[in-house]
């Protein structure tokens, strides 16, 4: 009897965590496509990018709402119909033959997304017992994570053997058979309450974001002093501070902002949403290094980037088990520590860097990463009192994904921004005739991400230090 109801809960996780890594894998498994993309539809580097962060931006935005309407009516619920609207818009993903068509199946895939994403740590937690319930938040954890980093070298294989559609078109058969075995096997829905969604925050909240995101996205191509942009992030920054100050004053928030008051979680969440930012920058640079200047097939760049997750694979599961030894803390300093590394060896690559080096280099950021994430899901998971949980798993999505489309938008606005000064006017796309450019900009960004892993591990190291001092 034991052992049957063993095998149907993990069953359920990787149900949970299969549909999930399908989800953050959407959010970077284009960007090896995006050349090739902008190519078919018409459209220029920079404007591609909106695959990506149209994704993105849906989900940050309305994430913390289907957290609420999942306590409201029942995770279960909310994380079915998240797999349904992502599969839907996956197939109209695939069948997309225009610019503006792909980015409303993109917002269609990012609403189902961010269903899933909300819902699936509070179902782990409901059919797990207290004393495996960290050890499956934390594999649950690895898994996203690796589902962000192993899009790109995936999405290049796929590009390289058949077409961009695919890496859409690949969803919707996993999609249905996860949808089936969700209604047969997931938990019914019993723990309701009549709580009200609190509509003012989710409004303020998306206020908040959806310019904010929209004005950095767009501000590569239009100019951060377009009147347009500086309007964007005024509305952001008015939204926010309205935000803060209504959700403090309400008994039910659509973000409980006391949990924030934990400084070891608040700053385990910051170093995610900076390591995020880092490996993404890299995630976003690499596939137009490798395509554009290398001039590299899809498949041979997919493979390249593949390196990245294979070693978190290994690493990350090794790092877990070291964390309940060591402790986690060290593991997170050692791998931000070891990803800012990797980051600058990153910024020495050119025109003549071989496939050798380049794959040692990532070998050195993966290490840092794979030790670095499991460690900090811990600490994350582990900081909160247990009926929190929920609230922390989805704050540590809702992070994760804001620290994804930070890095995407840091790296282009810099990228092009350096490549304009190169070659002394507005530039929004690959010169095929100035590698030199694209390397100076890409030079910059890898610098910049090893400097914000860097800015993690110091505040990681003084906390320690603060910590052995109290003792």
């Amino acid at each position: 009897m034991k052992e049957s109801k063993d095998v149907k809960k993990w069953t359920i996780f990787i149900i949970v965590v299969l549909a999930v890594f399908m989800c953050t894998l959407d959010g970077s498994i284009v960007n090896v496509a995006l050349p090739n993309m902008a190519k078919a539809l018409g459209v220029t580097t920079s404007k591609i990018q909106l695959v990506v962060t149209s994704y993105l931006i849906v989900i940050v935005g309305i994430i913390l709402i289907f957290g609420r309407l999942g306590d409201m009516f029942g995770k279960t619920r909310m994380f079915r119909i998240g797999m349904l609207f992502f599969t839907i818009g996956s197939l109209l993903c695939g069948i997309s033959h225009s610019f503006p068509v792909l980015i409303f199946s993109r917002i269609i895939q990012g609403i189902g997304a961010a269903g899933t994403m909300a819902n699936n740590q509070g179902i782990i937690t409901e059919i797990f017992p207290e004393n495996e319930r960290g050890k499956a938040l934390g594999l649950s954890g690895t898994a996203v994570a690796l589902g962000s980093l192993v899009g790109p070298g995936l999405g290049g294989i796929i590009v390289g053997a058949t077409s961009w559609e695919y890496i859409f078109l690949i969803n919707v058969p996993i999609g249905i058979i996860g949808l089936i075995f969700a209604f047969k096997l997931l938990p019914k829905s019993t723990h309701k309450n009549n709580e009200k969604i609190d509509i003012v925050g989710s409004i303020l909240f998306i206020f908040t974001m959806v310019p904010l995101f929209i004005s950095l996205n767009e501000g590569v191509s239009i100019g951060f002093t377009s009147p347009l942009i500086i309007c964007g992030f005024i509305i952001s920054i008015i939204a926010f501070i309205i935000f803060i100050v209504v959700e403090r004053k309400l008994e039910s928030p659509l973000m409980q902002l006391d949990i924030f008051k934990n400084k070891l979680f608040s700053l385990s969440i910051f170093c995610g949403f900076i390591s995020f930012v880092a490996i993404f920058c890299h995630n976003t640079i690499l596939p137009f290094y490798l395509q554009d200047v290398m001039d590299y097939s899809p498949q041979k760049a997919g493979m390249i980037l593949m390196a990245y997750p294979l070693i978190l694979t290994v690493v990350a599961p090794v790092s877990g088990s070291l964390s309940d030894k060591i402790g986690s803390e060290i593991l997170t300093l050692i791998g931000l520590v070891s990803t800012s590394v990797g980051l600058f060896l990153m910024a020495s690559l050119n025109v003549n860097s071989s496939v050798i080096n380049m794959i040692l280099f990532i070998i050195i950021m993966s290490i840092g990463m794979g030790a670095f994430q499991s460690p900090n899901n811990s600490l994350v998971m582990s900081t909160v009192e247990k009926n929190k949980l929920g609230v922390a798993g989805s704050i540590n999505a809702l992070i994760r994904n804001i620290g994804i489309i930070s890095g995407t938008a840091l790296s282009t606005t810099l990228l092009y921004t350096k490549m304009s000064t190169k070659v002394g006017y507005h530039v929004t796309t690959y010169i095929p005739e100035r590698n030199d450019a694209f390397i100076y900009g890409m030079r910059w960004v890898y610098v910049v991400a090893g400097l914000i892993c860097l800015i993690g591990a110091l505040l990681t190291f003084l906390r320690m230090k603060n910590a052995r001092r109290k003792l």
